[in-house]
């Protein structure tokens, strides 16, 4: 009698590249709208309330959700990743970011955000294993030079006091999202956020609370459309948006899904456009379009994981 076939596995199938840049496109479109609702928040709050308090609020359902899942955690080479994510994206980004809104404006502050995607390939490239291709370096290089392009149009040819915070907030920026990627391809990319927030909290309670104290006894809760913007910076961006994102970094690439970040200048001006009525000047559709050219290009080049 023969003996029984051993039963072999399927091979897993990789997830399609498509599916990396579906996930980082709807976290790109949420994180389009950070800007513009900081830039309603900071008009009652402060700025070291807003970017510490929005990531302290997201805390509780991180928490929440790491406890009803009982969602192990993270081992000795994801900790580092979700550490250097939470002083990236949880603290760094968001108050380095809302500083800057203090002094320009949304849609001005939205086109530094297209160095997060260059920022980013070189944060992959040094931590967490990949290789772009000289192609690759090429594409990026030419996108974060077009956005900066446009920045400097906007401003006469010259740099404001808030662009320094931008630029601190894209190296931070850049930091936190490659090694939050980093650590979601194994811990994934809910529990890397939630972990990363979770983590953060006990260290931003007492400032926020103490900052919010004042706040509240010296001019009164503010307005409902600025509580309404500051839970938006806290569920959405500092929370949900980072589910989509980390899932299509992990997906598709860190470097390569991070180019589609370079849409999010144009995605904010539109936003800006609509709340504050910002004028959108034609031009911003022809960068915008060869802002997708440059993706589409970064697409095809060769990302090497080592």
């Amino acid at each position: 009698m023969s003996r029984p076939t051993a039963y072999a596995a399927p091979t897993p199938v990789a997830s399609p590249l498509w599916e990396g840049y579906s996930y980082g496109l709807i976290g790109v479109l949420v994180f389009s709208l950070t800007l513009p609702m900081t830039r309603i928040a900071v008009i009652e709050m402060s700025p070291l309330l807003i970017g510490l308090g929005r990531a302290l609020l997201a805390s509780v359902p991180a928490v929440l959700l790491l406890w009803l899942t009982r969602s192990r955690r993270p081992n000795r080479s994801e900790w580092s990743g979700v550490i250097l994510a939470a002083l990236g994206i949880v603290v760094g980004w968001p108050l380095t970011s809302t500083l800057a809104m203090a002094t320009v404006s949304s849609s001005h502050g939205a086109v530094f955000n297209g160095l997060l995607p260059l920022s980013t390939a070189i944060f992959a490239a040094w931590r967490s294993g990949e290789r772009p291709s000289g192609a690759f370096w090429a594409w990026s290089a030419t996108g974060a030079i077009l956005v900066m392009t446009y920045a400097l149009r906007q401003g006469h040819g010259s740099l404001q006091v808030g662009d320094l915070w931008l630029l601190l907030a894209v190296l931070l920026g850049g930091m936190g999202y490659a090694e939050g990627a980093r650590a979601s391809r194994t811990l994934g990319g809910a529990r890397t956020i939630c972990w990363a927030l979770a983590i953060s909290a006990p260290v931003l309670a007492a400032p926020v609370l103490w900052i919010g104290t004042d706040l509240v006894m010296t001019r009164g809760w503010p307005t409902s459309a600025v509580l309404l913007a500051f839970l938006y910076l806290a569920f959405g961006s500092m929370f949900l948006g980072f589910f989509a994102w980390y899932r299509g970094l992990a997906i598709g690439g860190i470097a390569r899904v991070g180019q589609v970040q370079l849409l999010q200048p144009f995605l904010t001006v539109l936003a800006a456009a609509w709340l504050f009525h910002e004028p959108v000047e034609p031009l911003t559709y022809v960068f915008a379009l060869a802002v997708i050219a440059i993706i589409a290009g970064g697409r095809r080049a060769i990302v090497k994981t080592s």
